[in-house]
């Protein structure tokens, strides 16, 4: 499957977890994925490492990856459905190097019988890290329904907490 969206400009952050692509629709930030990138169809004629939005993103992520950032303030322009913006608001209330259930994040929006709805839209999240997807786990305190994977959950977390450091 290909993906195919309105970019304007993209770049790729070698990242201590794996390769990042960013991509912005010229607003904001529009997409931060895991390698592989096979799935998206990006013109190399728009690959902009200097993009204003790119860069202040790529400056963020680096300093995340370091411990020196906890909280990421580059615009975002997610794009998804009113639901799946108010999820993905709510996952950036998340405090650094905490975790809440699909339950707790559901009872935070006001929809406390939507948890599998919050689940949808969470492994829908276009902008990983920065809308912390990763710090959502089931009720039961297991790393489920991470898109980039457990392991990279379980770092993410780790860096979070001290218990890893990548910078």
């Amino acid at each position: 499957m290909t993906i195919r969206e309105t970019t304007v400009a993209w770049t790729v952050l070698d990242s201590p977890i794996d390769k990042l692509l960013l991509t912005t629709d010229g607003a904001g930030l529009s997409r931060v994925w895991f390698a592989p990138f096979d799935h998206v169809e990006l013109d190399p004629e728009t690959r902009d490492d200097d993009h204003p939005v790119l860069a202040l993103a790529r400056q963020q992520l680096t300093e995340y990856f370091a411990g020196t950032r906890r909280d990421f303030d580059v615009p975002l322009s997610p794009g998804g459905t009113p639901f799946q913006n108010q999820v993905w608001t709510a996952l950036r209330d998340i405090p650094y190097g905490e975790t809440a259930s699909y339950v707790e994040v559901a009872r935070a929006i006001g929809r406390p019988t939507a948890s599998r709805a919050v689940g949808a839209a969470n492994g829908r999240n276009p902008i990983a890290v920065i809308v912390p997807c990763h710090r959502v786990i089931g009720s039961n305190g297991l790393l489920i329904g991470y898109a980039g994977g457990a392991a990279r959950k379980r770092r993410l977390l780790d860096l979070e907490t001290g218990a890893l450091q990548l910078g």
